[in-house]
């Protein structure tokens, strides 16, 4: 493969804090299905996708096949072009399998967090009107089947395909995983198989009909205005986005991905399953959510040449016990993103891992997601003290509270521009407009600097978001959920520095005159309605908060304050 198309040596434009990425490659007007079938035709004898707690190893020929038998198997359920189709589920062959046969007929995909609860799965059926929802049964502390009857008991008592739910208005299927039958529901299984028969020409016809700009996919990022929102990506966002991540890799045919990180994110499948589709990669999956000991396992019995992660998972891979012991002689790169990277870290991947071509990576998932990654040959201290140069076909400025673009080494917001910006929240003309300007720039939120050779540094967030183990949690959401707690009578939420994660999650409660209430009893409040990770580490009841004259929380205050009480210092620089 040719070296990566990047701004190698590009730096900022005419002495501000902007950049653009190189042109020189084309950019890709095609849809998933496109994708896909050129893939098939060119690799069809070499392994798609290894699914190894499933047993289950596709050819690019065999996985093209399974995806067509789901798409007409969707067909059969009446299911039609823009109809939205949600995902609740770990990484499964199933979830794979959705992703692709929801394309092929232009359903549009909505990934739902495996870990959200009753609240947030009711809200995201509901905002985007989800037709069918696909799930597994459960998942670690998740009973997906019973959380679902609990919104919609009427499943109980309906025909399978004809749901009439008083809370989930515009349901009408739900389809499982698993052998067992549930009633109301279909069995995922039956509907591949019932699309087995039928020509692939009545596919065809329908992928014809799409077009590289419609909305493909919707992804829920929690909103700072407390519900979430749905980010609504196309075909052309995430199939070029996806194809420039694995050349930033130099990924070709040849290599095997290991993918841990969640289906669910742009993570796992954009950077993950459309760029190994982009390029005939094979993907392998090691469990159905991370786990050091089958991680590396999977590294070194499949030969892997690739791995992603948060660095709190490739630190666990490093304490691994028998790390020392495995073969992983075919590792070469990888991505490491969602957090900053500690030098020693990083250090240890290369040794201890052989990744000595390992990438880091920033995006957000309204960018579809990258819009900056370091290069296989980047020094080391770039790669962990920036995320990197500028993506192709990608635009990026710093501005500061003015609007007005900065000069390189002043921090200011970053924004972005191209190809990779979302169409919008869906059904959320005002949010969209508080994030895409009238030039079409998509404000991150994000603090950033660029240097004279327009390598980019995070170095903080305008908004509030905490970054806990990869995940981003925005505080506003947590404190309109605790609001509801009758005891409570102001929250807010912040940040706490965590050796493990990043940061922790922690709450300052002031409560009502009249009313009492403990540690455990807010954490189990937020049990079962919120998602784990949201649910705060340390819980701190005061008699005020630390405010501005204007009435402002002052959450630097909290946090450095609550840092020193609770003995926790930062412990990454990058």
């Amino acid at each position: 493969m040719n070296a990566p198309v990047t701004a190698r040596n590009l730096g900022p434009i005419s002495g501000k804090a902007h950049v653009a990425g190189d042109k020189r490659s084309e950019l890709w007007s095609r849809t998933i299905p496109d994708l896909l079938k050129s893939t098939v035709v060119r690799f069809p004898s070499l392994e798609a996708a290894v699914f190894v707690e499933q047993n289950i190893r596709w050819s690019w020929s065999d996985f093209d096949r399974e995806v067509d038998a789901l798409a007409a198997g969707f067909l059969k359920l009446a299911l039609k072009k823009g109809d939205r189709v949600g995902i609740w589920s770990p990484n499964r062959s199933e979830w794979l399998l959705t992703q692709f046969a929801t394309a092929r007929i232009g359903l549009i995909l909505v990934t739902i967090n495996p870990a959200y609860r009753l609240s947030e799965v009711e809200y995201a059926l509901n905002k985007v009107e989800c037709a069918a929802l696909v799930t597994a049964a459960t998942f670690k502390s998740s009973d997906y089947i019973e959380m679902l009857k609990t919104l919609a008991p009427e499943l109980n008592t309906c025909v399978a395909g004809d749901l009439n739910a008083e809370k989930l208005p515009s349901l009408r299927s739900v389809i499982r995983m698993g052998s067992e039958a549930t009633p109301g529901m279909f069995n995922f299984d039956a509907i591949v198989d019932s699309g087995r028969d039928e020509p692939v020409e009545t596919l065809d016809v329908i992928s014809a009909t799409l077009q590289p700009d419609d909305a493909i996919n919707i992804q829920f990022t929690s909103g700072t205005t407390g519900a979430p929102k749905g980010a609504t990506l196309t075909h052309v966002n995430v199939v070029n986005n996806g194809r420039f991540v694995v050349e930033a890799q130099y990924l070709t045919e040849t290599d095997r991905l290991c993918i841990p990180v969640p289906l669910y994110h742009c993570f796992g499948m954009v950077m993950g399953t459309l760029g190994c589709t982009a390029t005939g990669a094979t993907m392998v999956f090691a469990a159905e959510a991370f786990d050091p000991d089958t991680t590396l396992r999977a590294l070194a019995s499949e030969k892997c040449t690739s791995v992603y992660g948060v660095p709190t998972m490739f630190v666990a891979m490093l304490q691994h016990p028998e790390v020392g012991n495995m073969d992983l002689s075919a590792m070469r790169t990888g991505i490491m993103a969602g957090a900053p990277c500690p030098t020693a870290v990083m250090r240890q991947c290369v040794t201890d891992l052989n990744l000595s071509e390992v990438t880091i990576a920033y995006g957000m998932t309204e960018t579809s997601p990258v819009s900056f990654q370091t290069a296989a040959d980047d020094p080391l201290d770039r790669r962990v003290s920036t995320v990197g140069r500028i993506h192709p076909h990608v635009e990026c400025k710093i501005v500061d509270e003015n609007g007005e673009t900065v000069a390189p080494g002043i921090q200011g917001e970053l924004c972005t521009r191209g190809y990779s910006v979302m169409k919008g929240y869906w059904g959320d003309p005002e949010r969209t407009a508080e994030s895409i300007d009238s030039e079409c720039w998509m404000h991150s939120g994000d603090l950033a600097v660029f240097d004279e050779e327009g390598y980019c540094n995070i170095t903080g967030r305008v908004k509030d978001m905490v970054i806990r183990g990869g995940e981003n949690v925005y505080p506003r959401e947590i404190e309109e959920y605790l609001y509801r707690h009758p005891a409570v009578q102001e929250v807010q939420v912040f940040g706490v520095p965590d050796p493990e994660r990043g940061e922790e999650i922690c709450a300052w409660i002031v409560l009502k005159a009249d009313q009492t209430a403990d540690e455990e009893e807010i954490k189990a409040f937020c049990r079962g309605q919120i998602a784990h990770y949201k649910i705060p580490r340390y819980v701190h009841f005061r008699t005020e908060l630390p405010m501005t004259v204007t009435g402002k929380p002052q959450k630097f205050i909290m946090r450095e304050q609550a840092s020193r009480e609770l003995g926790l210092t930062e412990n990454v620089t990058a």
